[in-house]
Protein backbone atom coordinates (compact mmCIF):
# COMPACT_ATOMS: atom_id res chain seq x y z
CA UNK A 1 0.00 0.00 0.00
CA UNK A 2 1.67 3.40 -0.84
CA UNK A 3 -0.44 5.27 1.14
CA UNK A 4 -0.93 5.07 4.98
CA UNK A 5 -2.66 7.34 7.36
CA UNK A 6 -1.17 8.18 10.19
CA UNK A 7 -3.23 10.25 12.57
CA UNK A 8 -6.98 11.14 11.86
CA UNK A 9 -7.85 14.59 13.93
CA UNK A 10 -11.05 14.31 16.78
CA UNK A 11 -12.03 17.63 16.16
CA UNK A 12 -12.24 17.71 12.18
CA UNK A 13 -11.83 15.43 9.21
CA UNK A 14 -7.98 16.75 8.85
CA UNK A 15 -5.69 14.15 9.05
CA UNK A 16 -1.58 12.68 8.69
CA UNK A 17 -0.47 10.32 6.24
CA UNK A 18 2.76 9.43 4.20
CA UNK A 19 3.03 8.61 0.80
CA UNK A 20 5.41 6.58 -0.66
CA UNK A 21 6.76 7.10 -4.19
CA UNK A 22 9.81 5.99 -6.36
CA UNK A 23 11.91 9.06 -5.22
CA UNK A 24 10.59 9.03 -1.38
CA UNK A 25 8.16 9.43 0.97
CA UNK A 26 5.74 12.51 1.21
CA UNK A 27 4.22 13.68 4.36
CA UNK A 28 0.53 14.81 3.90
CA UNK A 29 -1.24 17.14 3.99
CA UNK A 30 1.18 18.93 1.41
CA UNK A 31 1.93 21.50 -1.39
CA UNK A 32 3.13 21.27 -4.72
CA UNK A 33 5.02 24.22 -6.45
CA UNK A 34 3.54 24.38 -9.86
CA UNK A 35 6.60 23.69 -12.48
CA UNK A 36 4.17 23.91 -15.22
CA UNK A 37 6.86 23.43 -18.12
CA UNK A 38 9.62 21.49 -16.18
CA UNK A 39 10.59 24.96 -14.30
CA UNK A 40 9.03 26.78 -11.21
CA UNK A 41 9.03 30.18 -13.47
CA UNK A 42 12.45 32.07 -12.24
CA UNK A 43 13.50 29.75 -9.57
CA UNK A 44 16.40 27.32 -10.02
CA UNK A 45 15.94 23.51 -8.99
CA UNK A 46 18.37 24.14 -6.41
CA UNK A 47 16.26 26.93 -4.84
CA UNK A 48 13.30 25.38 -4.51
CA UNK A 49 14.82 22.34 -2.84
CA UNK A 50 16.08 24.65 -1.06
CA UNK A 51 12.99 25.56 -0.05
CA UNK A 52 12.07 22.00 1.35
CA UNK A 53 9.33 21.27 -1.43
CA UNK A 54 8.98 17.36 -1.63
CA UNK A 55 7.33 17.42 -4.27
CA UNK A 56 6.39 19.87 -7.36
CA UNK A 57 4.23 19.77 -10.19
CA UNK A 58 4.74 20.03 -14.24
CA UNK A 59 2.10 19.72 -17.09
CA UNK A 60 2.01 16.80 -19.12
CA UNK A 61 0.33 19.63 -21.61
CA UNK A 62 2.30 21.87 -22.16
CA UNK A 63 5.50 19.33 -21.90
CA UNK A 64 3.61 17.15 -24.63
CA UNK A 65 3.12 20.74 -26.82
CA UNK A 66 6.75 22.16 -25.55
CA UNK A 67 8.91 19.32 -25.61
CA UNK A 68 6.85 15.84 -26.85
CA UNK A 69 7.38 12.09 -25.65
CA UNK A 70 10.54 11.01 -27.90
CA UNK A 71 12.74 14.26 -26.53
CA UNK A 72 11.76 13.21 -22.67
CA UNK A 73 12.33 9.77 -23.51
CA UNK A 74 16.09 10.28 -25.37
CA UNK A 75 16.71 13.14 -21.98
CA UNK A 76 15.99 10.19 -19.57
CA UNK A 77 12.41 12.30 -18.71
CA UNK A 78 11.85 15.47 -16.58
CA UNK A 79 13.66 14.40 -13.29
CA UNK A 80 16.97 14.59 -14.98
CA UNK A 81 16.67 17.15 -17.49
CA UNK A 82 15.27 19.82 -15.17
CA UNK A 83 17.88 18.53 -12.54
CA UNK A 84 14.91 17.65 -9.89
CA UNK A 85 15.67 14.50 -8.08
CA UNK A 86 12.33 14.79 -5.63
CA UNK A 87 9.09 13.26 -6.40
CA UNK A 88 6.94 14.96 -9.00
CA UNK A 89 3.73 14.84 -10.25
CA UNK A 90 1.87 15.60 -13.86
CA UNK A 91 -1.80 16.58 -14.29
CA UNK A 92 -3.50 14.73 -17.47
CA UNK A 93 -3.29 17.70 -19.53
CA UNK A 94 -7.37 17.90 -19.07
CA UNK A 95 -7.85 21.16 -17.79
CA UNK A 96 -5.21 22.77 -20.76
CA UNK A 97 -7.27 20.99 -23.28
CA UNK A 98 -10.95 22.11 -21.58
CA UNK A 99 -9.30 25.49 -21.69
CA UNK A 100 -8.76 25.64 -25.39
CA UNK A 101 -12.57 25.42 -26.18
CA UNK A 102 -12.13 27.22 -29.48
CA UNK A 103 -9.27 25.14 -30.30
CA UNK A 104 -10.02 21.68 -29.44
CA UNK A 105 -12.59 19.01 -30.84
CA UNK A 106 -13.57 16.11 -27.89
CA UNK A 107 -14.89 12.45 -28.23
CA UNK A 108 -15.14 8.82 -26.35
CA UNK A 109 -12.09 8.60 -28.21
CA UNK A 110 -9.73 11.54 -27.20
CA UNK A 111 -9.13 14.95 -27.81
CA UNK A 112 -7.97 16.46 -31.01
CA UNK A 113 -6.68 20.16 -30.08
CA UNK A 114 -4.50 22.75 -31.69
CA UNK A 115 -2.15 24.66 -30.15
CA UNK A 116 -3.00 28.44 -30.38
CA UNK A 117 0.77 29.27 -29.71
CA UNK A 118 2.05 27.22 -32.90
CA UNK A 119 -0.86 25.97 -35.01
CA UNK A 120 0.37 22.69 -35.02
CA UNK A 121 -2.81 19.70 -34.58
CA UNK A 122 -2.30 16.96 -31.66
CA UNK A 123 -4.11 14.42 -30.06
CA UNK A 124 -4.85 13.63 -26.48
CA UNK A 125 -5.81 10.26 -25.86
CA UNK A 126 -6.22 8.24 -22.34
CA UNK A 127 -3.72 6.24 -23.99
CA UNK A 128 -1.42 8.94 -25.17
CA UNK A 129 -1.64 10.72 -21.71
CA UNK A 130 -0.13 8.01 -20.05
CA UNK A 131 2.72 7.05 -22.23
CA UNK A 132 3.47 10.88 -22.56
CA UNK A 133 3.61 11.21 -18.17
CA UNK A 134 5.87 8.12 -18.24
CA UNK A 135 7.70 9.42 -20.87
CA UNK A 136 8.18 12.62 -18.18
CA UNK A 137 9.45 10.15 -15.06
CA UNK A 138 6.67 11.39 -13.18
CA UNK A 139 6.19 9.59 -9.80
CA UNK A 140 2.21 10.75 -9.92
CA UNK A 141 0.30 10.68 -12.64
CA UNK A 142 -3.18 11.61 -13.41
CA UNK A 143 -6.33 9.83 -15.61
CA UNK A 144 -6.87 11.70 -18.38
CA UNK A 145 -10.47 13.41 -17.61
CA UNK A 146 -13.18 15.94 -18.89
CA UNK A 147 -12.79 19.24 -16.83
CA UNK A 148 -16.27 20.75 -17.24
CA UNK A 149 -16.64 24.93 -16.95
CA UNK A 150 -18.66 27.03 -13.62
CA UNK A 151 -21.95 27.23 -16.22
CA UNK A 152 -22.30 23.83 -17.17
CA UNK A 153 -25.73 22.53 -17.35
CA UNK A 154 -27.28 18.81 -15.94
CA UNK A 155 -26.88 17.21 -19.08
CA UNK A 156 -23.19 18.83 -19.84
CA UNK A 157 -22.42 17.69 -16.27
CA UNK A 158 -23.47 13.85 -16.33
CA UNK A 159 -21.82 13.82 -19.89
CA UNK A 160 -18.52 14.46 -18.76
CA UNK A 161 -18.25 11.95 -15.92
CA UNK A 162 -19.61 9.08 -18.27
CA UNK A 163 -16.74 9.86 -19.99
CA UNK A 164 -14.46 10.49 -17.18
CA UNK A 165 -15.40 7.15 -15.88
CA UNK A 166 -14.86 5.72 -19.60
CA UNK A 167 -11.05 7.39 -19.86
CA UNK A 168 -10.29 6.69 -15.93
CA UNK A 169 -10.67 2.53 -17.10
CA UNK A 170 -8.58 3.03 -20.42
CA UNK A 171 -5.58 5.13 -18.23
CA UNK A 172 -5.41 2.05 -15.85
CA UNK A 173 -5.17 -0.51 -18.39
CA UNK A 174 -2.49 1.70 -20.21
CA UNK A 175 -0.64 1.66 -16.86
CA UNK A 176 -1.20 -1.98 -15.71
CA UNK A 177 1.43 -2.26 -19.37
CA UNK A 178 4.09 -0.59 -17.70
CA UNK A 179 3.80 0.53 -13.86
CA UNK A 180 7.56 1.45 -13.67
CA UNK A 181 6.54 2.01 -10.03
CA UNK A 182 4.21 4.92 -10.50
CA UNK A 183 1.34 5.50 -8.86
CA UNK A 184 -1.90 6.53 -10.84
CA UNK A 185 -4.78 8.83 -9.67
CA UNK A 186 -8.29 9.19 -10.94
CA UNK A 187 -10.05 13.01 -11.00
CA UNK A 188 -13.51 12.94 -9.60
CA UNK A 189 -16.21 14.63 -11.47
CA UNK A 190 -19.73 16.11 -11.24
CA UNK A 191 -19.48 19.86 -10.77
CA UNK A 192 -22.20 21.32 -8.63
CA UNK A 193 -24.43 17.97 -8.85
CA UNK A 194 -23.57 15.78 -5.55
CA UNK A 195 -25.65 12.79 -6.78
CA UNK A 196 -23.12 13.18 -10.28
CA UNK A 197 -19.81 13.19 -8.33
CA UNK A 198 -20.83 10.52 -5.95
CA UNK A 199 -21.43 8.42 -8.58
CA UNK A 200 -18.47 9.27 -10.82
CA UNK A 201 -16.19 8.48 -7.07
CA UNK A 202 -18.54 4.88 -6.90
CA UNK A 203 -17.34 4.02 -10.34
CA UNK A 204 -13.96 5.31 -9.80
CA UNK A 205 -13.54 3.30 -6.86
CA UNK A 206 -14.32 -0.05 -8.51
CA UNK A 207 -11.22 0.88 -10.88
CA UNK A 208 -9.20 0.39 -7.21
CA UNK A 209 -6.37 3.49 -8.25
CA UNK A 210 -3.62 4.92 -5.66
CA UNK A 211 -5.37 8.25 -5.12
CA UNK A 212 -8.35 10.17 -5.84
CA UNK A 213 -8.39 13.66 -7.03
CA UNK A 214 -11.63 16.48 -6.84
CA UNK A 215 -11.34 17.97 -10.21
CA UNK A 216 -13.95 20.79 -11.60
CA UNK A 217 -14.31 24.55 -11.73
CA UNK A 218 -17.13 25.71 -9.07
CA UNK A 219 -16.85 28.34 -7.12
CA UNK A 220 -15.05 27.49 -3.33
CA UNK A 221 -17.64 28.87 -0.97
CA UNK A 222 -19.42 25.57 -3.59
CA UNK A 223 -16.63 23.50 -3.04
CA UNK A 224 -16.70 23.75 0.70
CA UNK A 225 -19.72 22.10 0.76
CA UNK A 226 -19.25 19.62 -1.47
CA UNK A 227 -16.20 18.62 0.22
CA UNK A 228 -18.16 18.10 3.08
CA UNK A 229 -20.75 15.40 1.49
CA UNK A 230 -18.15 13.84 -0.83
CA UNK A 231 -15.22 12.85 0.87
CA UNK A 232 -16.47 11.00 3.13
CA UNK A 233 -17.25 8.78 0.01
CA UNK A 234 -13.54 8.85 -0.62
CA UNK A 235 -11.49 6.16 0.48
CA UNK A 236 -9.51 6.07 3.23
CA UNK A 237 -6.68 4.63 3.03
CA UNK A 238 -5.73 6.54 -0.32
CA UNK A 239 -4.59 9.96 -0.87
CA UNK A 240 -7.12 12.89 -1.68
CA UNK A 241 -5.73 15.58 -4.21
CA UNK A 242 -8.08 19.31 -4.48
CA UNK A 243 -6.59 20.54 -7.99
CA UNK A 244 -5.60 24.06 -8.11
CA UNK A 245 -6.16 25.40 -4.54
CA UNK A 246 -5.74 28.13 -3.17
CA UNK A 247 -4.92 31.13 -1.18
CA UNK A 248 -4.15 30.07 2.25
CA UNK A 249 -7.44 30.32 4.03
CA UNK A 250 -8.49 28.14 0.84
CA UNK A 251 -6.08 24.94 2.02
CA UNK A 252 -6.79 25.31 5.69
CA UNK A 253 -10.52 25.46 5.21
CA UNK A 254 -9.79 22.31 2.75
CA UNK A 255 -7.58 20.58 5.15
CA UNK A 256 -10.32 20.60 7.76
CA UNK A 257 -12.30 18.67 5.27
CA UNK A 258 -10.40 15.92 4.71
CA UNK A 259 -7.63 16.85 1.91
CA UNK A 260 -4.46 15.60 1.58
CA UNK A 261 -2.66 17.48 -1.58
CA UNK A 262 -3.15 21.20 -2.95
CA UNK A 263 -1.78 22.91 -6.17
CA UNK A 264 -1.43 26.29 -7.36
CA UNK A 265 -0.32 29.04 -9.05
CA UNK A 266 -0.73 31.77 -6.52
CA UNK A 267 2.78 32.04 -4.70
CA UNK A 268 4.48 32.35 -7.75
CA UNK A 269 1.75 34.34 -9.66
CA UNK A 270 1.14 36.60 -6.49
CA UNK A 271 4.98 37.26 -5.99
CA UNK A 272 5.60 38.34 -10.10
CA UNK A 273 2.84 40.84 -9.27
CA UNK A 274 4.49 42.16 -5.97
CA UNK A 275 2.04 40.87 -3.71
CA UNK A 276 3.27 38.61 -0.69
CA UNK A 277 1.79 36.33 2.26
CA UNK A 278 2.39 37.13 5.98
CA UNK A 279 1.64 35.03 8.82
CA UNK A 280 0.04 37.02 11.41
CA UNK A 281 2.08 36.67 14.79
CA UNK A 282 -0.06 35.17 17.18
CA UNK A 283 -3.46 33.95 15.40
CA UNK A 284 -4.21 30.38 15.26
CA UNK A 285 -4.41 28.61 11.86
CA UNK A 286 -8.06 28.36 12.60
CA UNK A 287 -8.74 31.93 13.39
CA UNK A 288 -9.63 34.08 10.73
CA UNK A 289 -6.82 36.44 9.16
CA UNK A 290 -3.42 34.22 10.07
CA UNK A 291 -2.43 35.86 7.30
CA UNK A 292 -2.14 38.99 5.13
CA UNK A 293 -1.21 39.86 1.84
CA UNK A 294 1.79 43.29 1.34
CA UNK A 295 1.75 45.06 -1.96
CA UNK A 296 5.51 45.54 -2.39
CA UNK A 297 5.74 48.29 -5.41
CA UNK A 298 3.60 50.44 -2.90
CA UNK A 299 5.40 54.37 -2.70
CA UNK A 300 4.99 53.67 1.23
CA UNK A 301 7.44 50.85 1.45
CA UNK A 302 10.18 52.77 -0.27
CA UNK A 303 12.15 53.51 2.51
CA UNK A 304 11.10 50.66 4.75
CA UNK A 305 13.83 48.50 6.47
CA UNK A 306 11.57 45.58 7.26
CA UNK A 307 13.61 42.42 6.41
CA UNK A 308 12.12 40.24 3.60
CA UNK A 309 11.17 37.38 5.21
CA UNK A 310 7.88 35.26 5.38
CA UNK A 311 8.31 34.88 9.03
CA UNK A 312 10.22 31.31 8.45
CA UNK A 313 13.50 30.13 8.04
CA UNK A 314 13.96 31.74 4.04
CA UNK A 315 17.80 31.38 3.61
CA UNK A 316 17.54 32.98 -0.05
CA UNK A 317 15.53 36.01 0.83
CA UNK A 318 15.82 37.03 4.10
CA UNK A 319 18.50 39.28 4.45
CA UNK A 320 16.92 42.05 1.74
CA UNK A 321 14.81 44.91 2.97
CA UNK A 322 11.16 45.56 2.14
CA UNK A 323 12.98 49.06 0.62
CA UNK A 324 15.19 47.38 -1.79
CA UNK A 325 12.41 44.60 -2.92
CA UNK A 326 10.25 48.07 -3.36
CA UNK A 327 13.58 49.10 -5.95
CA UNK A 328 13.57 46.46 -7.82
CA UNK A 329 10.01 46.70 -8.54
CA UNK A 330 10.45 50.35 -9.50
CA UNK A 331 13.57 49.86 -11.76
CA UNK A 332 11.60 46.39 -13.26
CA UNK A 333 14.67 43.72 -12.16
CA UNK A 334 13.29 40.54 -12.28
CA UNK A 335 14.74 39.60 -8.91
CA UNK A 336 12.38 41.67 -7.35
CA UNK A 337 9.53 39.11 -8.75
CA UNK A 338 12.12 36.19 -7.79
CA UNK A 339 12.39 37.26 -4.56
CA UNK A 340 8.67 37.83 -3.68
CA UNK A 341 8.36 34.21 -5.21
CA UNK A 342 10.69 32.52 -3.34
CA UNK A 343 8.92 34.85 0.14
CA UNK A 344 5.59 33.34 -0.84
CA UNK A 345 6.53 29.45 -1.89
CA UNK A 346 8.65 29.77 1.75
CA UNK A 347 5.10 31.17 3.18
CA UNK A 348 3.34 28.11 1.60
CA UNK A 349 5.64 25.44 2.29
CA UNK A 350 6.05 26.15 5.99
CA UNK A 351 2.26 27.22 6.06
CA UNK A 352 2.05 22.92 5.52
CA UNK A 353 4.66 21.96 8.10
CA UNK A 354 2.80 24.16 10.53
CA UNK A 355 -0.73 22.94 10.06
CA UNK A 356 0.77 19.31 10.11
CA UNK A 357 2.12 20.06 13.44
CA UNK A 358 -1.46 21.45 14.45
CA UNK A 359 -2.73 18.13 13.35
CA UNK A 360 -0.19 16.54 15.16
CA UNK A 361 -0.86 18.46 18.54
CA UNK A 362 -4.79 17.98 18.04
CA UNK A 363 -5.29 21.77 17.87
CA UNK A 364 -6.49 21.53 13.95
Amino acid sequence: MAFRLTFQSKISQARLGRLQTIRGVLKTPLFMPIATRGVVKGITAAEVRNLKAQIILANTYHLMVNLGEDFLNKMGGLPKFMNWENPILTDSGGYQVFSLAKHRKISDRGVNFRDPSSGTEFFLSPEESIRMQKAIGSDIIIALDECTPKTVSRKEASEAVSRTVKWAKRCFQEHQKDKRGQLLFAVGQGDRFLDLRLQCLKDLKKIDFDGYCYGGMAPLKTVYKMLEKVIPAYPQDKPRYLMGVGYPNDIVESVKRGIDMFDCVIPTREGRHGRIFIRKKGIKLTEPGFYETINLPQEKLKFSRKLFSAGYDSPVCKKYTWAYVNYLFKIGDYLGPRLASLHNLAFYLNLMQEIREEIKRGKF
